[in-house]
């Protein structure tokens, strides 16, 4: 076998984690791109291993019956919801094994039953916060680029990133992943900078003015706008600010930050409020239903972006936690304090701790402003602020709850957790390949007793899992 020859008739068997397709050939694992369970293709090699290969599709010989029709336009070019030709059940049932996979055949866990992932009510509209990039010229596709009668150079793009081309970017005409009015929103900036000419960045001579807008919304009706751009020059950005404000008056927060750095980030910048409140509140049930805990969304303020999903998240770390009212609980990667304020009802005492010092003032806020007055916050990296001085100084846990970033704990909090010997860790996870290393390595003093996986982000290759350890006796 040589790179770029094509293999016929591959039957395609099932999912693999990173959402590539996986089946067999003499004896060998493939992984495909470009192709559903249950799909007779061909594909060009495109990676030779000792182990394994790696193909895409160059031709689908027999459709999987178990596939959907995608409903985005872009489906095939954005890397958003690559899944959208995979019934929404059999979505459901690969990200399940996968979470088994992972526990079982990376952590060596032995695992309890596990219940069925819990689905998300909503499967498109379900995010409340999207980034799109404003580009000096879009992105063509081949047949584009080969029809002559095609607009050439020269057309601007606010849309998406091609997966894996930071420097390339195409146009969105619709997107089925965020409420109204976020298609509309985007369609009016979009018209406003083209009519007066206001110049989109180019990301690769690093010139322009426009960078990024992001949209934020919250259940409360509240929206926000981060209009990102890379010089001072209000005439420009205000004329942006005021079509919207004309447009769209549930826009509650208008938000623009400065930028003129090689990159589109902006956690160490300061944004600037326009007009409105510097913040939008969003609005999550308590988890005994004695009423509803506001959580305030700043332009850097991480919160879940299924926001329905994230209280059935929450939920079941509640109810894994089963507090009693005595308890010390430790939050760790708290954030803005979402699961600290969410739990703090049922404990005698929440400690959050987060690495982001930002973070740490909006979980402060969040206790203030719904009178939760049993919450401590401290900021640090976690690995370093968790140690002998901090359990000694505010107690050792009855209970944790640890929701870490996609790597995971780092090893040295896992040993503090060892050492400090809580009756109960509840482990919430986006990524269940480091959830199973942190597992494994707590599984010296700690069996796991529950598994619950959660999809937070349906049409994807995401999934969430939700995990309690009780101590060994």
């Amino acid at each position: 076998m040589r790179k770029g020859d094509v293999i016929e008739n591959i039957v395609v068997e099932t999912m693999a984690s990173e959402g590539k397709c996986v089946s067999h050939v003499d004896g060998k694992v493939i992984f495909l791109e470009g192709c559903a369970p249950g799909d007779t293709v061909d594909a060009a090699l495109t990676k030779i291993k000792g182990s394994y290969l790696e193909g895409r599709v160059t031709q689908i010989r027999e459709l999987s019956p178990d596939r959907a029709q995608p409903f985005c336009m872009h489906f095939g070019l954005c890397g958003g919801c690559s899944w959208q030709h995979i019934q929404y059940e059999n979505q459901l049932h690969y990200k399940q094994q996968q979470v088994v996979d992972n526990l079982e055949r990376l952590g060596g866990l032995t695992l309890p039953p596990l219940t069925p992932i819990h689905p998300s009510a909503r499967t498109r509209f379900y995010r409340n916060k999207l980034d799109y990039t404003f580009s000096a010229q879009r992105w063509r596709t081949w047949a584009e680029m080969s029809d002559e009668n095609k607009p050439g150079e020269g057309e601007v793009a606010l849309g998406y990133h091609i997966p894996r081309k930071y420097d390339l970017v195409f146009d969105v005409k619709e997107c089925h992943l965020q409420p109204d009015p976020s298609d509309a929103i985007r369609l009016v900036v979009k018209d406003e900078a083209v009519k007066n000419n206001i110049p989109f960045f180019d990301l690769r001579k690093q010139i322009g003015f426009l960078r990024t807008v992001t949209i934020r919304t919250a259940t409360t009706g509240e929206t926000m706008i981060i209009l990102q751009v890379v010089y001072d020059k209000m005439e420009w950005t205000e004329l942006i600010l005021r079509r919207l404000e004309r447009d769209f008056p549930q826009i509650t927060s208008f938000q623009y930050v400065i930028n003129g750095k090689k990159n589109d980030t902006f956690a160490d910048l300061t944004i600037l409020t326009w007009k409105g409140n510097p913040y939008i509140t969003e609005q999550m049930p308590k988890p005994d239903g004695s009423g509803v805990l506001q959580f305030r969304v700043g332009p850097k303020s991480f919160y879940q972006t299924n926001s329905d999903q994230a209280f059935e998240l929450y939920k079941i770390a509640w109810r894994m936690a089963d507090l009693k009212g005595h308890e010390l609980v430790y939050d760790l990667y708290t954030g803005t304090g979402t699961i600290a304020n969410f739990v703090a009802g049922q404990a005698r005492k929440v400690v959050g701790l987060e690495y982001v010092a930002a973070a740490i003032d909006d979980a402060k806020v969040n206790s203030q402003i719904n009178g939760i007055t049993n919450t401590d916050f401290y900021a640090g990296d976690i690995k370093d602020l968790l140690d002998d001085e901090f359990l000694s100084t505010h107690g050792r846990p009855d209970t944790v709850i640890t929701d870490p970033p996609r790597a995971g704990m780092h090893e040295d909090v896992c040993k503090m957790l060892l050492k400090a010997e809580p009756e109960k860790i509840v482990y919430v996870s986006c990524n269940p390949a480091t959830q199973a290393r942190d597992l494994k390595w707590l599984s010296e003093k700690y069996e796991i007793s529950a598994v619950q996986p959660v999809d937070m982000f349906p049409h994807t290759m995401h999934v969430e899992n939700v995990v309690r350890l009780d101590r060994k006796r």
